[in-house]
């Protein structure tokens, strides 16, 4: 499969270097924001859990907007912040006009499966964002064949590979079924969304003139010459 490097005059471009300073404010601000709720939940013991996402009950689906938002404890809140602010910015700065569709649909739309197929259980915390934002950012950084997407899809599979434990029922206490439906909602907008955001490719002085171009004759040559050096 033959990856793509991208255009240098469009990496290096202003408006590329805005849009990661963008991303990465936009990721940080949303991951502080869950930060002061959850750590003024706690001080205050306001018991913020009850909002979370209660299947097939219809005070339950107010944890459909909120439920992001709320852990059980710190632990749990770390666990979550960094993969979330390292998830959205690669999907900010590399997507950004994907993710108009895909913040929306990871965020809500984990919480509408899980009230209408989850557990009897109150479902909580940002993993689910954190399950479809990485999953859209590994197979769409695949189907663009795009060095910088490539590279950030490598990226979040080396950090958090081991995430796709957490969508089969093997822990107790874990929303798995959040997990599950954030992953596939992460990867069905990957595949919808393929033909978005793909940057200008670099392109060789041989493209543009043809005659310029080695022949396959030259091509062999070099060839017989890298084989002779090794």
């Amino acid at each position: 499969m033959q990856v793509h490097a991208t255009d240098p005059a469009y990496a290096n471009s202003t408006e590329s270097r805005d849009c990661f300073t963008a991303a990465w404010i936009l990721a940080a601000l949303f991951a502080a924001g869950i930060a002061i709720i959850d750590v003024a939940g706690y001080l205050l013991d306001l018991d913020l859990q009850r909002f979370g996402v209660h299947p097939r009950h219809l005070a339950g689906l107010v944890g459909i907007l909120v439920a992001p938002l709320i852990h059980g404890d710190m632990a749990h809140l770390g666990s979550n912040l960094v993969p979330l602010f390292v998830g959205g910015v690669a999907l900010l700065y590399l997507y950004p006009d994907s993710s108009r569709y895909v913040v929306p649909a990871v965020y809500f739309g984990p919480g509408i499966a899980v009230w209408a197929f989850g557990r009897d259980s109150i479902h909580i915390g940002a993993s689910g964002l954190v399950y479809g934002m990485v999953s859209y950012v590994f197979v769409a950084g695949i189907l663009r064949r795009d060095r910088r997407a490539w590279a950030a899809s490598m990226l979040v599979a080396m950090l958090y590979g081991a995430l796709v434990w957490g969508v089969l029922p093997i822990k107790v206490g874990v929303s798995w079924e959040t997990h599950l439906a954030a992953a596939i909602i992460g990867v069905l907008c990957a595949f919808a969304l393929r033909s978005r955001d793909v940057p200008p490719r670099k392109r060789y002085s041989w493209e543009d003139d043809p005659d310029s171009a080695p022949s396959p004759a030259q091509g062999e040559a070099v060839l017989e010459r890298r084989d002779d050096r090794d």
